[in-house]
Formats: C-alpha cells, sequence, structure tokens
C-alpha cells in the first residue's frame, strides 16, 4: 500500500472555483484574528512574583561569631577575596603538650572561657586579602624569596599575653628567646612580597611567638600581673623544659582561605 501525498491536486474546474472560494474564506479569517491579537511588538507585564524572585542572591554573606567561636572577622567577607596569613609551624610533640596540659587549666581559673589553640605556629605577616587571581602569583613569589633561607633552631619559652590590633580577642603564648632575628630575616623577605602586592606588612617590631590558648574579648588584665608570674614558673619548672621549647624551622606555609601552600627551607 502506497503512501497518501502531502498535497493533492485538482482536476476540475468547478473543484477550483470551490477552492478559490475556500481560500478567500480562510483568508479572511486569518486577517479578522490578527487584527484582534497584539503586535509582536509589545511586551506583557513581568509578574511581580518574578521580578523579586532574585533579589537575595545578591546579598553579602552574614557573619555570625556563633559559629566559629564568638570569634569577630578583622575584615568583612567579599566573595573574590581569600584571606590570607604567612607562618612558619610548628609541631607538637608529646611533651609540649604534656606542658600545655599543666599551663591551660591553670589560666582558666583565672579567665575560665580561655580555650587550647587548635593548630600551633609562628606568624611571618598579618592577615591580608588576596584576589583569588593573585594567590598563584604570591605563593610564586614568596617561593622565590625563600629558597635561599637555611632551617634554624629556636626556642620559645617565655610567656607573654597577646591581643590582636581590635582587642575583640586575647591569647596565651610563648615568647621566642633565641633564634629571633632569623624570623625577622623571613618577616623582611614576606614583606618584601606584601608591598609587591600592595599589601599590609608585618609589625615594626615583632614579637614572634606560639599561642596556645584564646578567648573572646580582651582579658589581659585578668591573665597579666600574678597569672602571668605563675604561668611563667610553670614553664621555667617543668622537666627539661628547655629543650621541649626548642624546635626546628623547617618550612614557610601560607594559608589561602581554604587552601595550603609549602615552602621548604634549605
Amino acid at each position: 500500500m502506497s503512501a497518501a501525498p502531502l498535497v493533492g491536486y485538482s482536476s476540475s474546474g468547478s473543484e477550483d472555483e470551490a477552492g478559490a472560494g475556500e481560500d478567500k474564506f480562510a483568508c479572511s479569517l486569518f486577517l479578522s484574528c490578527s487584527a484582534q491579537s497584539p503586535l509582536p511588538s509589545q511586551r506583557l507585564p513581568v509578574p511581580d512574583s518574578v521580578l523579586h524572585m532574585f533579589l537575595d542572591t545578591e546579598e553579602e554573606p552574614v557573619d555570625d561569631p556563633e559559629k566559629h567561636g564568638g570569634r569577630v572577622r578583622t575584615f568583612p567577607h567579599e566573595r573574590g577575596n581569600w584571606a590570607t596569613h604567612v607562618y612558619v609551624p610548628y609541631e607538637t610533640r608529646e611533651e609540649f603538650l604534656d606542658l600545655l596540659d599543666v599551663l591551660l587549666p591553670h589560666a582558666q581559673t583565672y579567665v575560665p572561657r580561655l580555650v587550647q589553640m587548635e593548630a600551633f605556629h609562628l606568624s611571618l605577616s598579618q592577615s591580608v586579602v588576596l584576589r583569588h587571581h593573585w594567590i598563584l602569583p604570591f605563593v610564586q613569589a614568596l617561593k622565590d624569596r625563600m629558597a635561599s633561607f637555611q632551617r634554624f633552631f629556636f626556642t620559645a619559652n617565655r610567656v607573654k599575653i597577646y591581643t590582636n590590633q581590635e582587642k575583640t580577642r586575647t591569647f596565651i603564648g610563648l615568647e621566642v628567646t633565641s633564634g629571633h632575628n632569623q624570623f625577622l630575616d623571613l618577616v623582611s623577605e614576606v614583606d618584601r612580597v606584601m608591598e609587591e602586592f600592595d599589601l599590609t606588612t608585618f609589625y615594626q617590631a615583632p614579637s614572634f611567638h606560639i599561642s596556645l590558648a584564646w578567648c573572646v574579648d580582651d582579658a589581659h588584665l585578668q591573665l597579666e600581673g600574678q597569672c602571668l608570674q605563675e604561668l611563667q614558673n610553670i614553664v621555667d619548672e617543668f622537666e627539661d623544659s628547655e629543650m621541649v621549647l626548642r624546635a626546628h624551622a623547617e618550612q614557610v606555609r601560607c594559608k589561602s582561605g581554604n587552601k595550603f601552600f609549602s615552602m621548604p627551607l634549605m
């Protein structure tokens, strides 16, 4: 069975006249309907519900200190900006943690809200903001500056109380008492990289230290004086404290957002 043709051709004159009449009727009907329909250039109004669907997508993230122990951001979060910090990591040993287990409970008798640091390090920079596309060039510049530095030993055994610039956090730290000049040399090179990227350099007279514990708000008045002296006595009397608090600086590390970059020293 053959398929039916898509187009048929008539063979008689009467059929031609009938077809012509039908064509006139169809054309008249089309023109009538077109006149009543809107012109293509006319746009229908957009409902308010659609116009307001995406207003919230451009709002800035809300900083909730309760999500990170009550800490307040040093600078507001902005999309594409990455908080960046350069430091020497401090690898803990069992004896160091034993000392901390004595120090922290004693300090908490003066300021109960003190909590132990999650990780330990010695800062070589302030926290600065990098645009995402600057991260790799920044890290490469750091690697170039660190390439010729030798590893070195240092000791951090002087208890000291610190606050951040905004006085929103207080720290108990162990200040470096030997190896200070080597840290100054590292900071000098880090500062040069900061200047290349038009970022804030480190403090003029830095106190290199390992932060042990922290709390929200300014608590230095409660911790200095008698408490500080008692904490120093605990350190001085701890068995082999000089060796326990002597460490080897083997690398510089950069943290940018959730990314970590290591630069081994020679």
